[in-house]
């Protein structure tokens, strides 16, 4: 499955929020700092992401963004779901109208297959397996791994 570029921009800022800060509010700089994350577009699909529920915003000092659950109870389909929508689960992989068990398309018994798979998948993957890979695959490069460098408020979530 390819996500567009909002969605994957999307899995890499929260991963990587769930790694500095797993319980806090990090700041956008902090968060795209020594990355390609555009800011301005994170932001804006973080923005996204907060009137969805999956994370909070807070102004002022010790401010941010945060996450609006435990890692552990934030998948993939979750994030997918509000970035991209998880229609193209749903329907037909050569776009007919009718495609069904009953009236298959030339494709639905392989798709149906795959289709199941993705799903479980995103399902099954959470922040908080994406935080600890993301970490290992970093200690495997010799890259720092990003630590929390500004204050936070407590977050105020039913978590």
């Amino acid at each position: 499955m390819i996500y567009s570029s909002a969605c994957a921009y999307a899995i890499r800022a929260i991963t990587r929020l769930a790694l500095i800060r797993p319980d806090g509010y990090v700041l956008l700089e902090e968060l795209c700092q020594g990355t390609d994350l555009p800011r301005h577009f994170v932001a804006k699909i973080f923005q996204e992401l907060v009137r969805k529920g999956l994370l909070v915003s807070a102004k002022g000092r010790g401010g941010g963004f945060a996450l609006a659950r435990s890692p552990s109870k934030i998948t993939l389909y979750d994030i997918v779901s509000v970035i991209d929508g998880t229609e193209q689960l749903e329907h037909c992989v050569v776009g007919m109208a009718r495609c069904d068990d009953q009236q298959p398309c030339p494709q639905h018994d392989q798709w149906k297959a795959i289709r199941n798979q993705l799903r479980n998948f995103l399902h099954e993957t959470t922040l908080d397996k994406m935080s600890k890979t993301l970490e290992r695959k970093m200690e495997l490069l010799g890259e720092p791994v990003p630590t929390p460098q500004s204050r936070s408020k407590p977050v105020s979530t039913n978590r």
